[in-house]
């Protein structure tokens, strides 16, 4: 909904004030998306699949340039600036991804399941870039299953259960509703059981 691929059953979705019903495009200016399964033009090459969202967020040539070299030197893509987005390795697709919803500098970054196909190298990249952007301003949504990324990243954390949004709130403020002190698997495991006709099996 966030991103304007569904439509509210009720209540509106807002980014940067602007309604994304009423004022989709000014919504989408700026937003970027990584869903969990990405979608690439396998018969274009890493730079021309960066020049491809750059001409679509009306981005200088000149400007786009330099924030596809930055980029590419931040993901190490750099190697594969030729290469036809058919002929690269998961990981390596998943950083262009990421990079190429970066290029536009975004206020707002959902990104689904961004770890998957990493290695830790490349892991670690993603999530210190993350973090680095959320520091400057970015507002990061990140949907996980992977509760130790969740636990390193998260300022606040939202668990949903049966599509209801049943906490919210820091890590600390997790614990204290679950009275529950350890990792942050035992805290959900604690508040999603308290909420289920069944327990949930450790």
């Amino acid at each position: 909904m966030l991103a304007g691929l569904l439509r509210p059953t009720s209540g509106t979705c807002a980014i940067g004030g602007f309604d994304m019903q009423k004022s989709p495009e000014a919504a989408k200016r700026l937003l970027a998306y990584v869903p969990d399964f990405p979608f690439l033009y396998d018969k274009l090459t890493c730079t021309e699949f960066m020049r491809f969202i750059g001409d679509l967020f009306a981005i200088d040539r000149r400007e786009m340039a330099l924030r596809t070299d930055a980029l590419f030197e931040r993901f190490s893509l750099a190697d594969f600036r030729n290469e036809l987005t058919e002929n690269l390795s998961h990981g390596t697709r998943q950083r262009l991804v990421i990079a190429s919803a970066l290029l536009h500098e975004p206020s707002v970054f959902i990104i689904d399941e961004p770890m998957v196909g990493l290695d830790p190298m490349h892991a670690r990249i993603v999530k210190d870039e993350l973090k680095q952007r959320s520091r400057v301003g970015m507002t990061v949504f990140l949907s996980t299953h992977t509760l130790d990324v969740a636990e390193e990243m998260a300022d606040r954390i939202g668990i949903i259960h049966q599509g209801r949004l049943v906490a919210l709130g820091t890590v600390e403020e997790l614990r204290r509703q679950a009275a529950e002190a350890g990792a942050l698997e035992k805290v959900f495991l604690a508040i999603v059981d308290a909420r289920s006709d069944k327990p949930v099996q450790v």
